[in-house]
């Protein structure tokens, strides 16, 4: 009785986890808008992309502030300062060490914006 329990838990704190970092494509959300990239670390469209991008797709693990909210979410607040911008395109594009890959969530244009806005935070 006791291991049951136990394996139920553990395989709703597995569902759960994986639920939460936005592994999978919610059909309700509305998509990101389709703006092109202004160029390395562009201003307006191309950052008001990358913001929405971040809420649709990042912020149930890495906070609303960037903070990372769970322990072993990667805090992005600095993150631009720590690594590269393409170090940070192939993490988003590839995922990796709990991260999920969003090469077959999100388009190059939005990878390419999310990229560059993180890569501006130091």
């Amino acid at each position: 009785m006791i291991r049951k329990s136990i394996t139920l838990l553990a395989g709703l704190a597995l569902a759960f986890t994986l639920a939460a970092c936005g592994g999978a494509k919610n059909e309700n959300t509305t998509p990101a808008p389709d703006n092109t990239n202004q160029g390395t670390n562009g201003g307006g469209a191309a950052t008001a992309n990358a913001e929405t991008i971040y809420k649709q797709n990042c912020v149930s693990c890495h906070g609303q502030n960037l903070e990372g909210v769970l322990p072993g979410n990667t805090n992005l607040q600095k993150v631009g300062g720590k690594l590269t911008r393409d170090q940070i395109l192939t993490k988003i594009q590839n995922g990796g060490n709990g991260m999920p890959a969003f090469k077959s969530t999100l388009k190059a244009d939005q990878i390419d914006a999310l990229s560059d806005w993180l890569a501006a935070k130091k």
